[in-house]
C-alpha cells in the first residue's frame, strides 16, 4: 500500500509569498479559510509507513516535518522516519532544504548525475557529512529501490524519466540559445510503484508540454501528481508579479486551448492531482471559478497534509 503525504502544495515562495501582496495573499493572511496557505513543494512517499522517502527539500523542510506526525522522531535521542531525499532537479525551491537535514544523521541523497553536480559545485552542500549523507546517482528510465544509508530497502520502486522543462534559474545560460543551457536531466518526472502490489503514481512537479513518454504511462496509474504552477501563461506579467510567462520558466498553464486541463480531458488515470502552485494561481482560492473549474473536469487541488493512500 502506497501512503502519499503532501508536505508542500505550493511553488517556490510558498503561499502567501513573503512580499506578495495580491488579494489571494492578502486573504490568507487574514485567516480567510478560502485561502489557505501552503509552503513549498514536497512530497513525503511510503509503502510501510515507517520508512518515508522524501521528494524533494524545501526551504520549509523543517516546519513540514513538524506538522506531520508521520515524520517525528519516534526512537531514541536522534531518529527520523526519513530514509532518503530524491531530488526532481536543481531549483533552489527543492533542494534548499537539505541545508536543514544536516545534523549528521545517517541518510541517502537520490539525484541525476546532473542534480549531484549541481551540488558539488556548491561548497555550502558540504554541511552534509558525507560520512553520514550518501549522494547515489540515478539514471533516466532505469527503476531502482530507494534504499536507507544503510541498505535497507524502502519497497518502493521508482523509475525517473525526463520531461520536457528548463534549467534552474540560477543555471541559465543566455549564451547557450532558446533553451538555456538545459539538458534532458534537468527536469524528471518519477514513476513510483509499490513492490508488492505493482499499484503506481506519477509525480509530476514540473512540465513544460507533455511528453510520449509520460502519456505512455498514465492509464495505469492510481494517481497523477502534476505541475499546477498557472491558471494562465501571462499570469505574472497580468498580474504585475513579475515579466515571465509560463513558457518561458518551463511550466504548462492549465487552461487554454493548449493547457493541461485541456491535454488531460480523456484521460483514464484514476485520480489527478495538482501541486506546485504558484501563489497568483487563483485556484489557491477555494470559492474562485478558476477551482470551480478544475474540479469540474475531475481534478483535486493539493494542500499542505493532505493524505492519499493507494
Amino acid at each position: 500500500m502506497l501512503r502519499v503525504l503532501v508536505l508542500g502544495a505550493a511553488a517556490g515562495g510558498g503561499f502567501p509569498q513573503w512580499n506578495s501582496n495580491n488579494e489571494a495573499s492578502q486573504r490568507a493572511r487574514r485567516g480567510d479559510p478560502a485561502a489557505r496557505p501552503s509552503s513549498q513543494s514536497s512530497v513525503a512517499v511510503s509503502a510501510d509507513g515507517e520508512n518515508w522517502v522524501m521528494l524533494n527539500a524545501s526551504p520549509d523542510i523543517r516546519q513540514q516535518i513538524n506538522d506531520n506526525h508521520q515524520l517525528h522522531p519516534k526512537i531514541g535521542v536522534r531518529h527520523s522516519p526519513i530514509a532518503c531525499v530524491l531530488l526532481t532537479n536543481g531549483d533552489v525551491d527543492h533542494v534548499a532544504g537539505l541545508l536543514t537535514l544536516r545534523e549528521r544523521y545517517p541518510l541517502a541523497i537520490y539525484a541525476t548525475g546532473r542534480v549531484l553536480e549541481v551540488l558539488r559545485a556548491n561548497s555550502i552542500f558540504n554541511v552534509l557529512n558525507p560520512e553520514f549523507v550518501e549522494r547515489r546517482s540515478i539514471t533516466l528510465d532505469e527503476g531502482f529501490e530507494p534504499r536507507t544509508k544503510d541498505g535497507t530497502g524502502t519497497g518502493l520502486r521508482i523509475v525517473p524519466f525526463a520531461v520536457p522543462g528548463k534549467v534552474a534559474l540560477y543555471l541559465e545560460d543566455d549564451a547557450a540559445g532558446d533553451n538555456f543551457g538545459t539538458v534532458e536531466e534537468d527536469t524528471i518526472a518519477l514513476r513510483i510503484e509499490d513492490t508488492k502490489s505493482g499499484d503506481y503514481f506519477l509525480y509530476v512537479p514540473a512540465c513544460a508540454k507533455l511528453s510520449s513518454g509520460l502519456t505512455s504511462q498514465l492509464d495505469e496509474a492510481s494517481l497523477l501528481m502534476f505541475d499546477g504552477t498557472l491558471w494562465q501563461d501571462d499570469e505574472m506579467p497580468v498580474q504585475g508579479a513579475g515579466s515571465k510567462t509560463g513558457r518561458r520558466m518551463g511550466h504548462m498553464s492549465l487552461s487554454g486551448p493548449d493547457g493541461t486541463l485541456a491535454a488531460f480531458a480523456d484521460s483514464k488515470v484514476k485520480r489527478k492531482v495538482f501541486i506546485h502552485i504558484n501563489n497568483t494561481n487563483p485556484i489557491l482560492l477555494s470559492d474562485s471559478p478558476e477551482r470551480a473549474a478544475v474540479e469540474d473536469a475531475g481534478w483535486q487541488v493539493a494542500y499542505d497534509g493532505m493524505e492519499i493512500t493507494i
